[in-house]
């Protein structure tokens, strides 16, 4: 695909390459995973690893490693046999969950959309004993289920190692844990702590799982929860560099980057994703105080905001068949909720460019126009709320990021919130993405204990439902909702997720005041 390449950039990315700190994990025990009758599933404890010496595997069965937490990285198996010498080959089937859920799910049942070659499975044979197999590819997990598919009569196999090599660009123990707050608060925070930790790697990955890549929409909540946390601020300018190096033919920002086996934008554009680019490479300068880096990244930052402004109609909205994302909401109308994020991006450049010395008058009279369109075309005074699209569509997505614009005064603002709430629409919020942008509205209303109340009934709830790190999809209202089709193939470790780090220590103060 054609497009643009900045070789300078590519050069200073690559220079900020981190090196990825590495650790050797083993199993805590062996477990067995099940559902019962009702569906839910079951994580049985069975049996201490010390026993794995005296334990042999023939063919149809299987075992179940548990590694107490989640992980990104590499597996090692040491295998010997017992009984007569091996007269033919292992024949087994590897399978890798982030969560239990994911062992008890049958790939071969899967017809989603998104390619079922994600689905973290391997099928090994094994020609020589003793031996120690390490898997080339890298695997996201907590869990290792291991099954004996075939083998000879003449022999079993046994286990004698099992061991994960993990690797992150970061150590979550040097991070203080959080010094507030109740067990579900501290629990949360060390969740997405360990979200933020194994999606860090070459780049910030939007999941270690699946798509492994660098998002812009990803990226922006990554990098904040970073400075709050690791303070890895390398990384964000690495990727920023990535970003402004490889860009499409009129010099928009992809959507997304592959960074193998060389840096490639991605042929999507997301009309929000290159907008973001803006307060990203704002959010950047404010915590590093690099003004070089800042300033030599500026055009790239403008361009998005010129392309965000050749895509509005006649009257100065975004057009109704926009290409934003804001959330995996089916039925989504998107047109609002792009006014606002292409509204809140102009006030982050008119920001930068102040910060930077810069002319900020063309910016700021195109703020003027995108407000009172808005304004004019999108405000129902009937409702007292943003509609979006022909059909004038009500959505929590819609207020939420005209909220985040600023588009009235602050006590306008803080009565949308509340009538959002009380009109509860339909077209509600499925994914921590969106959820992130719900409570940062509450925080710029200063509805504070509104904020920390959702935050412990939506990620403290994936918290009680057994959540080792953040997961990409969560609805309480349908736990097994999935945008392609089937659980098996959802992130159950995914960048955006991990804000409550964010949120419970930039918002520290607060929280210990209204406690």
């Amino acid at each position: 695909m054609k497009g643009l390449v900045h070789e300078d950039f590519l050069k200073k990315a690559d220079l900020l390459r981190p090196r990825l700190i590495e650790s050797v994990r083993r199993p805590k025990g062996i477990v067995t995973i099940r559902k019962d009758e009702r569906e839910n599933v079951c994580v049985e404890a069975e049996e201490p690893m010390d026993v794995l010496k005296d334990r042999t595997l023939g063919k149809g069965e299987r075992i179940c490693f548990d590694f107490g937490d989640h992980y990104v990285g590499y597996l090692t198996l040491r295998i010997s046999t017992a009984g007569s010498p091996p007269d033919a080959p292992l024949y087994m089937k590897i399978r890798f969950g982030e969560n239990a859920k994911e062992i008890t799910e049958r790939a071969e049942d899967y017809d989603g959309w998104i390619s079922s070659s994600w689905i973290q499975e391997e099928y090994i044979h094994v020609d020589v004993f003793p031996t120690d197999l390490q898997l080339a590819r890298r695997y996201a997990m907590r869990f290792v289920e291991i099954q004996v598919l075939d083998t000879s009569r003449k022999y079993r196999i046994r286990f004698d190692d099992v061991s994960f090599r993990a690797v992150s660009a970061v150590d979550m123990a040097k991070v203080t844990p959080l010094s507030y707050g109740d067990k579900l608060l501290r629990r949360m925070d060390r969740v997405a702590l360990k979200t933020l930790e194994d999606c860090m790697q070459d780049v910030f990955e939007d999941g270690p799982k699946r798509d492994r890549r660098l998002w812009m929409g990803d990226l922006r909540l990554e990098a904040i929860a970073n400075y709050e946390t690791f303070h890895h601020n390398d990384l964000v300018k690495r990727c920023l560099y990535l970003f402004a190096a490889s860009r499409l033919e009129n010099g928009a920002v992809g959507a997304c980057l592959f960074t193998e086996p060389t840096v490639q934008v991605d042929d999507t554009y997301m009309y929000d994703y290159a907008l973001f680019y803006v307060p990203v490479l704002l959010d950047y300068y404010e915590a590093s105080g690099d003004m070089s880096s800042a300033r030599e990244l500026w055009e790239v930052a403008y361009r998005q905001l010129e392309i965000g402004m050749d895509a509005l109609d006649e009257r100065f909205l975004v057009k109704e068949d926009n290409t934003a994302f804001l959330d995996w909401k089916a039925g989504l109308d998107k047109q609002a909720g792009a006014q606002g994020v292409l509204i809140y991006s102009l006030r982050c450049g008119i920001r930068l460019a102040n910060l930077l010395g810069y002319d900020e008058n063309e910016m700021e009279e195109w703020l003027k126009l995108t407000i009172q369109a808005a304004k004019r075309y999108l405000w129902d005074p009937e409702q007292k709320v943003f509609i979006s699209g022909k059909e004038k569509q009500v959505s929590y997505a819609s207020q939420v990021w005209m909220i985040l614009a600023d588009i009235w005064d602050k006590e306008t603002n803080r009565e949308l919130l509340k009538r959002i709430m009380e009109l509860d629409p339909e077209m509600n919020m499925v994914t921590p993405y969106m959820n992130h942008h719900f409570v940062m509205a509450c925080i710029q209303c200063e509805e504070y204990d509104l904020a920390m109340t959702y935050m412990k009934n939506y990620w403290g709830e994936m918290v009680r439902d057994g959540a080792d790190t953040f997961w990409e999809l969560y609805n309480p209202k349908n736990k097994n909702e999935s945008p392609y089709g089937s659980s098996i193939i959802n992130s159950y470790c995914h960048a955006w997720s991990c804000t409550p780090t964010y949120f419970l220590r930039k918002y520290e103060r607060i929280w210990r005041s209204i406690s």
